[in-house]
């Protein structure tokens, strides 16, 4: 699948309260475009808005429609986590483990950090901590430190995915506290991404082909030269519509496949239009 009827670009929050009910920037937004034109929605909770991307899910399979759906999480790690974590060396395995595992309520609180602690827990050695690091210094968790205290040889870990090293830009995937900070988003999005992909006819790409709904990691980023021509008051928003906008314009010109081809990797993953910001930035306005 590389032609889709709608593409929606969803920025998370690793949010422990309801965002301002007015809309802000740091929230979760859902950029979307389909024939009828772009649009966006603002989220003040994870929850409302995974009810918001199953329902896009549902209604397009019922009219036969396909769907892109961009997620600007992590959705994998460097390779030998998964296994190490649960025994089986691909991402899916890690995102089960962590539907599992963690809590993450109506209200936007969640046990990220304490989840974060407990896999440290598990991966610390005589050397090192365990590879998350960051958190509030209130919270009293001695196995996950304030500061990158980590040796990652140490634990047979990179520090970055591959994909990393195509976008410098994107903060380390074990980082889950302060400026820039993803590694959050991932230990809450992951969840989301076993329960959507248990649904029918979803693929999670790379892990899977595309199909007729397909979800993908997505950096809006990528777009930030045309951000910033954007009269958008929230950077936020502009960024998923203006990202959603490109891949669309790309699918329905036949330039998504070359996106779409990356190197084959079932535990670190990729994003979508990683060393392709020339073309998503051709494809706007």
């Amino acid at each position: 699948m590389q032609r889709f009827d709608r593409v929606i670009v969803a920025d998370w929050s690793a949010a422990a309260t309801l965002s301002p009910a007015r809309p802000s920037a740091d929230a979760i937004w859902l950029g979307s475009i389909d024939a009828s034109g772009a649009s966006s929605t603002y989220h003040r909770s994870r929850s409302s808005a995974e009810a918001t991307l199953a329902q896009a899910i549902d209604t397009a399979l019922a009219r036969g429609e396909s769907l892109l759906i961009g997620c600007d999480f992590p959705m994998g790690y460097p390779k030998g986590f998964a296994s190490h974590l649960t025994g089986t060396p691909t991402a899916p395995a890690v995102w089960a483990w962590l539907a599992a595992h963690i809590q993450d309520a109506p209200d936007n609180h969640n046990n990220r950090f304490q989840i974060a602690a407990h896999i440290n827990r598990h991966f610390a050695t005589a050397t090192s901590h365990g590879p998350f690091w960051g958190r509030p210094t209130s919270l009293n968790l001695s196995d996950l430190p304030t500061t990158k205290a980590v040796d990652y040889s140490a634990l047979n870990l990179s520090e970055r995915r591959g994909v990393e090293t195509v976008v410098p830009r994107a903060q380390p995937v074990w980082k889950l506290y302060t400026t820039g900070a993803a590694g959050s988003q991932g230990l809450i999005g992951q969840p989301m991404i076993h329960r959507l992909s248990q649904r029918p006819q979803v693929a999670v790409w790379p892990f899977d082909p595309p199909a007729q709904i397909t979800l993908a990691e997505v950096y809006p980023s990528l777009v930030s030269a045309a951000v910033r021509r954007d009269p958008a008051p929230i950077k936020d928003e502009a960024q998923v519509r203006l990202l959603a906008q490109a891949l669309f314009s790309l699918s329905h010109t036949g330039q998504l496949a070359d996106l779409l081809d990356c190197p084959a990797n079932l535990e670190e993953g990729w994003i979508l239009g990683a060393g392709h910001t020339t073309a998503l930035l051709g494809a706007l306005p």
